[in-house]
């Protein structure tokens, strides 16, 4: 996937050298701008440990279906990746975003600094005139398949980077199926019928963020409104911050994350498979005067040759499709033009 850009200043150096003020393009418009107080959002924590085998709990697969019926956003623990696994995976990543920015131009995202591509560091997504853009950096790689990743863009130093970011997404893959089964079976689906959508051909892709202090939080997102591509994702997030808000019948919720659980945010293709019955929220991320944040997150796609539509087992005479179909590989080349535009691939798929 590639695009137009145009080179613009990192956030990093905006603050040092503007010392409170953010230039234009930064600014969000007046009815799009984060307001203070907003109230926390009831997502459960979900012990993947009493939601998975023969004696799955009753009460707990209660908790998921009530979250992704309304939230679309729940957090798991005893979710099986290890702490010292979690504090690696997070150091490397700080690490990185702490090199000097020449060193981290190493592993660009752009061509001839004309185009993008999706894997590789750059400090903004959208990089186009009339766009507002956002307060963040963010490396992207492509971890499946496996033949797609672009290794000369993962970074060299630390030397363990590569072999954390590994370790760590085979975990949260794991984490994934567990997942897609629970949720088949809430569905009363075959437990496989999500999992089978991904095979070693799925897409996987980890986004390492960084979202540097703002000195006008007030007016500037760390990312804009958006809904997941993809089918889910697992968030991780330092310790102690906050910014993360999902929108809710016209509010906006803070998102907090307890220590060491992981956060799964359904994306719009798992939307559109269950028909709706799932929901894909729409979230942002907000900046911080004092604090910067970091977040590793990993987004799960299904195949490409995968058409995604409505399961057919939740259809019949009285429930019928609300949701249109699409190929996995036409989604994928047409997502980001519809996020440039602020809309989603579900909406323009609805019946």
């Amino acid at each position: 996937m590639e695009g137009t850009t145009k080179k613009e200043a990192s956030p990093e150096l905006i603050v040092h050298e503007l010392s409170g003020v953010v230039p234009a393009h930064y600014v969000m418009p007046p009815q799009d701008r984060p307001s203070a107080g907003a109230a926390a959002a009831p997502i459960p924590v979900i012990d993947l440990g009493r939601l998975s085998g023969p004696n799955a709990d009753a009460q707990e697969a209660a908790k998921l279906r009530s979250a992704l019926e309304t939230w679309g956003f729940f957090m798991v623990s005893n979710h099986g990746i290890e702490t010292s696994a979690m504090d690696a995976m997070m150091n490397v990543s700080r690490e990185f975003f702490r090199k000097p920015a020449e060193e981290k131009q190493k592993y660009t995202s752009l061509i001839n600094g004309e185009r993008f591509r999706v894997q590789g560091y750059r400090n903004e997504l959208v990089k186009s005139d009339g766009l507002t853009l956002n307060w963040s950096h963010r490396l992207s790689l492509q971890i499946e398949p496996e033949d797609a990743r672009s290794l000369h863009l993962w970074p060299n130093h630390p030397e363990t980077f590569r072999d954390v970011l590994i370790e760590y997404s085979s975990k949260t893959k794991a984490i994934r199926d567990l997942i897609l089964r629970a949720m088949a079976n809430l569905l009363k689906l075959d437990e496989n019928y999500f999992t089978n959508r991904f095979t070693n051909k799925a897409l996987a892709l980890a986004r390492l963020g960084y979202y540097p202090s703002c000195p006008r939080p007030d007016l500037v997102l760390g990312f804009k409104p958006h809904c997941d591509g993809g089918a889910l994702s697992i968030l991780f997030v330092e310790e102690h911050t906050r910014g993360l808000q999902v929108l809710k019948d016209g509010n906006w919720y803070d998102v907090l994350c307890e220590p060491y659980t992981l956060l799964i945010n359904i994306a719009e293709c798992m939307e559109i498979m269950s028909n709706g019955i799932f929901k894909s929220p729409t979230h942002r991320v907000l900046t911080n005067a004092v604090k910067e944040r970091f977040s590793v997150v990993i987004f799960y796609g299904v195949d490409e040759e995968t058409m995604i539509e409505p399961a057919p087992g939740l259809l019949d005479e009285k429930r019928l499709a609300k949701y249109g179909k699409v190929k996995s590989s036409d989604y994928y080349a047409s997502v980001f033009g519809q996020f440039r535009q602020g809309k989603t691939i579900k909406d323009t798929l609805k019946v």
